[in-house]
């Protein structure tokens, strides 16, 4: 009879040590850099023994602009190291190594390495993984690192990088208050942060007071500025994603990667490349953008458990949408693509919606005001989620009919209990407001 206990390199090891180092490490959110750089230091300085930089702070679009920066450099045969978070179903999403995810086996040695030399240091959960990220791009050779910000930039763990090739801050809006300030342009000053001297920073599309903030830090750091409007852009036109900026234009493929955002996010990630000189021939940026895929970014659930039975009850006219987004800038987002659709093929759009009690609630769903007939509300699994009860009020406040419900397989049946006595047909049905509910629907879809 085989034994139960896991073996060495499984998955189920790696879980076990990020729960054990989340006991020892049980603060997530400590802004600073005195303990990493003190913990780096006991590792040998691993963040200065790193490819290149590409440093990506921002609110909204830095999951988007770092897989297409990665395919377009990918298409051009550069090997490149990735570090993002949160992860969707796997931790080792988050580190990318020479282009593949870092193996169990690695991931366990440098976090083993990364807590031992921490010690008694209070370092923050997400202090101590990036430390362990730094200490495997460290320890395998690649071209780039493409690294996101984990909160803000002035203060968080990634900003030990001195001397990036290029600054990328994505359009930056009203999300985690509590840790970054309650005004655009103090949020902005926090993701200013990570600007660097004599160094470009490529900055995408941006509210005009943020853009202030970010013009002023660059100039008062003497770094380089490519801004979004000013020394580049980019739009759709004639079913053509054309990029232009002072050297010349560049009429590409567009991202397969559903939503108009994706346009600007695409732009974004070509200046950048552009700007850090790194950009392919146009070939292989359209190569990069038409293979480009981020999960739970607009996707359309095409398989799996969820859809399936959806179709027994709906047929095959069903749609089921995924999105991640949780902040009123990202819903904008979302509803101009939805929108989008209903211009296209009009049907009946149900939200179903799980999102964090610090979130903005009703901010979040007032872009849904005149576009979605009604809403369900649950709670994804996780720390920190709001009751379903009061993300219903909210949706409510906001102009829509919600109610609250025990699951996402409770709140898809009741959806479509009600499409079945309607005459509008089958619906379209958007789950949305949380990655941690995007990456616990992915897993259990399969």
């Amino acid at each position: 009879m085989p034994s139960s206990k896991p073996q060495a390199g499984t998955h189920n090891d790696v879980n076990a040590l990020l729960a054990r180092l989340a006991e020892r490490r049980p603060k997530k959110i400590d802004l600073g850099l005195e303990r990493v750089y003190a913990a780096l230091s006991r590792l040998g300085d691993p963040h200065k023994r790193l490819p290149p930089v590409l440093h990506v702070a921002g609110t909204n679009g830095k999951g988007s602009t770092i897989a297409f920066m990665r395919a377009m450099l990918e298409e051009a045969g550069v090997k490149t190291h990735i570090y993002s978070s949160p992860h969707l179903v796997r931790f080792n999403e988050r580190i990318v190594v020479a282009g593949e995810e870092i193996s169990d086996d690695m991931l366990i040695s440098v976090l083993g390495q990364c807590d031992s030399a921490a010690g008694d240091t209070p370092l923050t959960y997400f202090e101590a993984v990036t430390s362990a990220a730094f200490l495997a791009f460290a320890q395998t050779p690649a071209d780039i690192l493409i690294l996101e910000v984990g909160l803000g930039g002035r203060l968080d763990a990634t900003n030990v990088i001195e001397d990036p090739l290029a600054s990328i801050i994505t359009p930056i809006g009203l999300d985690h208050q509590s840790w970054l300030g309650e005004t655009i342009e103090e949020i902005a000053a926090e993701k200013a942060g990570i600007i660097k001297a004599s160094r470009p920073v490529v900055i995408g599309q941006q509210h005009k007071s943020a853009l202030g903030v970010l013009e002023d830090r660059a100039l008062a750091v003497g770094a380089l500025p490519h801004i979004y409007g000013q020394e580049w852009n980019s739009r759709l036109e004639h079913g053509r994603l054309v990029y232009e900026d002072e050297v010349g234009l560049s009429d590409v493929a567009p991202p397969k990667m559903f939503g108009s955002h994706q346009i600007e996010n695409a732009g974004l990630a070509i200046a950048a490349l552009k700007a850090a000189g790194l950009a392919p021939d146009d070939d292989k940026i359209s190569a990069g953008l038409e293979r480009t895929f981020w999960p739970a970014r607009l996707q359309l659930l095409k398989s799996g458990p969820l859809v399936e039975r959806a179709r027994r009850i709906a047929g095959d006219g069903i749609e089921i949408w995924l999105d991640g987004g949780h902040n009123p800038h990202a819903a904008r987002n979302i509803a101009r693509a939805m929108a989008d659709l209903e211009e296209r093929e009009p049907k009946p759009l149900v939200l179903i919606a799980g999102l964090q009690a610090k979130k903005d609630l009703p901010g979040f769903f007032a872009p849904f005001e005149d576009l979605a007939a009604c809403v369900y509300t649950i709670a994804a699994k996780g720390d920190g989620a709001a009751n379903p009860e009061l993300v219903a009020a909210a949706a409510q406040r906001a102009g829509l009919p919600a109610t609250a419900q025990r699951d996402v397989m409770t709140a898809l049946e009741e959806a479509l209990s009600n499409a079945g006595t309607s005459s509008e047909g089958a619906p379209r049905i958007l789950i949305c407001g949380s990655l941690y509910l995007a990456g616990e629907l992915l897993q259990e879809n399969g």
